[in-house]
């Protein structure tokens, strides 16, 4: 799809498609990532992430959180690294982020980097969910199938559900006990949702729309910084090149100070080409969340009914060897050359998609992979463990609504 289709796509008259998934707990009805933008609940949750959760000063409020969760990281990898251990990578930046939101949200953490019990099991009902809401559903393509779910999509999806939702339940009933005991309250973001009272009908949000939208929050902010920390990781092993680039240009920009800070990001121009490009061949989201034609229109000569679902292939864009030469190749270079972002303006690059529906998220995500990728480079000197034989990584792709890799990333950290 050309950057000029995406466009076209992405903008009215179109309005967020229904769930591809069977309705399971009722998630359609309450998710900010399903529910058509513009109806009042949409509004409402849209609202309170944007101005609270993800406004510009919440975030940079808890630029102190993000430094003690990144620092945490580089101490449990100086620590496998004193044992000669291999780093999951994947699993260590996906611990940090999880922390880091829990922190926001319930001030507490909900897993623990020295665990891999603890921090593996929540990190696998994450992506089973991932994995289950990216798969095709066939009733979509024959509605008259859905009664009889010949996927056993629902069951598998409600089973996903009612797991991760028993996580943050538990959250839930316990600030809702501190609270009827009479105890301070903490300020964060589940309190101020538990507060939240709608300008139009006075009402709060209700027990299924407080799971749904902090389902959205774990499950979009978790897994997707995650896998691109751990694409980057993987891409700079294979291309050393680039990864000496990288950490020549940290220890020119950041010298001797072992800790960096989000300031020190705006200079590492060749760090951030490395996220951008990480960006284009694997986007974490490879199919944007399907939009839905309100009216029909015609793109490039093509007639899209009303109704019509639009996928955008990200996936492909960054694929596509008439906007990229080489693509197929990790070149960072090539963004050093072109002045282009992620943040919805260049259609060419677009992980977090664009408009009205692009992720709330985006700011913490974006500071978060770059800090946590400058300081696995800048404090560390990285190898693969000995096995890992002449295909070194395994580059291979688990395809769902997360691109992740297929094998987790194994890597021996060397302090530097």
């Amino acid at each position: 799809m050309p950057p000029a289709t995406c466009s076209s796509a992405m903008t009215p008259p179109s309005r967020r498609a229904p769930s591809r998934t069977p309705p399971a707990r009722a998630h359609d009805e309450h998710s900010v990532g399903w529910l058509p933008p513009g109806s009042p609940r949409w509004r409402a949750l849209r609202k309170v992430c944007s101005a609270e959760l993800f406004a510009p000063r919440r975030v940079d409020a808890h630029r102190s959180l993000r430094c003690d969760k990144v620092r945490r990281l580089a101490s449990h990898v100086a620590r496998l690294a004193r044992k000669g251990v291999a780093v999951d990578v994947g699993r260590a930046a996906f611990t940090t982020v999880l922390n880091l939101l829990s922190c926001a949200i319930f001030s507490t953490d909900l897993a623990d980097l020295d665990d891999r019990g603890a921090s593996g099991a929540l990190k696998g009902v994450i992506e089973e969910f991932t994995a289950a809401v990216g798969v095709p559903n066939v009733s979509d393509f024959f509605p008259l199938l859905a009664p009889l779910d010949p996927q056993r999509l629902r069951t598998r999806v409600g089973r996903v559900f009612d797991r991760l939702h028993a996580i943050l339940d538990e959250q839930i009933e316990r600030r809702m006990q501190e609270r009827a005991a009479g105890e301070p309250p903490k300020n964060d973001f589940l309190d101020l949702l538990l507060d939240y009272r709608g300008a139009e009908d006075g009402q709060g949000f209700g027990r299924q729309t407080l799971l749904s939208l902090l389902t959205d929050l774990f499950s979009a902010g978790s897994d997707t910084s995650a896998a691109t920390v751990e694409w980057a990781m993987a891409e700079l092993l294979q291309n050393p090149s680039s990864m000496v680039k990288a950490q020549h240009e940290l220890a020119q920009v950041i010298g001797s100070k072992q800790e960096i800070e989000e300031n020190d990001i705006g200079q590492l121009k060749y760090l951030q080409a490395i996220v951008k490009e990480t960006f284009r061949l694997h986007p974490p989201v490879p199919l944007l969340l399907p939009h839905q034609a309100e009216t029909a229109t015609e793109i490039r000569g093509y007639t899209v009914p009303r109704g019509a679902r639009v996928l955008v292939n990200v996936w492909a864009i960054g694929q596509d060897p008439e906007l990229w030469s080489e693509p197929e190749k990790f070149m960072p270079e090539r963004f050093l050359e072109k002045e282009m972002d992620f943040r919805g303006k260049d259609f060419e690059l677009l992980p977090f998609g664009s408009g009205r529906r692009i992720c709330p998220g985006m700011p913490l995500a974006d500071r978060m992979v770059h800090l946590m990728l400058a300081t696995l480079l800048h404090r560390f000197e990285w190898r693969l463990p000995a096995d890992a034989g002449k295909n070194r990584v395994d580059m291979s792709e688990n395809f769902g609504m997360i691109l992740g890799l297929a094998t987790p990333l194994q890597a021996i950290a060397k302090p530097i």
